[in-house]
């Protein structure tokens, strides 16, 4: 390849055939069951990055089936999400944990945005007939149990349909340099976009973590269960800005920085 063709076509890797293609993409029918809970507040803020910070001391354990994925396919993903406050006094979302069956959003998601993906095997299915069943398994060991009553109540789909679009998402994206130390270190902002939400149901629900070495989601422990929806969605997942850069060169190349992305 000559250095025209690198420069022009190099996006991801492997260069010659990527893990994955350009964004956006696009996600039909994408199924969430989002188990919110009280935590330990000091391991939330120990988690938290600056300049965000946590709201409340709830964690929103997410359970999440993709079955119609452009560029990524099927795959399910299970994490834990947490409402924060940004620098611009907006109430948002910091991803902290994600586990995924699906090599290509993990390189992807790590790549691009910054989303913290680990390879693991979660489950999104009904169980028995009446109950939500959400499970998440690293290596042959059950992590995250999560359960609810299976559209128990109807949620307002247009409450849930704001909350996805409106809702600014923070990510900490990290990339190392070929030297071991970090080249990239920042925050990452973005939205969901054209979202359309078929249907949404609440129920009673419980939550269960064990502790794992790699997969520690039990550091958030939980403290008790207030609540749980079940959402059913299309949405485009677009691509991020770099809302805070850690390794910024002065305080007022950083301040630039902010300023130009508020």
């Amino acid at each position: 390849m000559d250095l025209e063709r690198i420069r022009r076509e190099a996006f991801a890797m492997p260069v010659h055939n990527p893990a994955y293609p350009r964004p956006p993409f696009r996600f039909v029918k994408r199924e969430y069951f989002i188990i919110s809970y009280e935590t330990d507040p000091d391991a939330l803020r120990a988690i938290v990055p600056e300049p965000l910070k946590p709201e409340n001391n709830l964690v929103h354990y997410e359970f999440i089936r993709m079955p119609d994925s452009s560029g990524f396919g099927d795959y399910t993903e299970s994490g834990q999400v947490v409402t924060v406050r940004d620098p611009q006094g907006r109430l948002a979302n910091y991803t902290h944990a994600m586990y995924l069956d699906d090599e290509g959003p993990i390189a992807g998601g790590r790549e691009i945005w910054g989303f913290p993906k680990k390879l693991a095997r979660p489950v999104l299915a009904v169980d028995g007939n009446d109950t939500l069943l959400g499970t998440l398994d690293y290596g042959t060991q059950r992590v995250a149990t999560g359960t609810m009553g299976y559209k128990h109540l109807v949620l307002n789909s247009e409450d849930e349909r704001r909350k996805l679009a409106d809702t600014p998402n923070y990510l900490l994206k990290v990339l190392p340099h070929v030297d071991g130390t970090a080249r990239v270190c920042e925050l990452v902002r973005f939205y969901l976009r054209d979202v359309t939400v078929h249907g949404a149901w609440s129920g009673p629900a419980a939550l269960e973590l064990h502790p794992h070495a790699l997969a520690p989601v039990a550091d958030l422990p939980v403290r008790r269960v207030v609540g749980a929806r079940h959402v059913i969605a299309d949405l485009t997942l677009d691509i991020g800005e770099v809302a805070y850069d850690y390794l910024a060169e002065t305080p007022a190349r950083q301040s630039e920085t902010e300023a130009e992305l508020v």
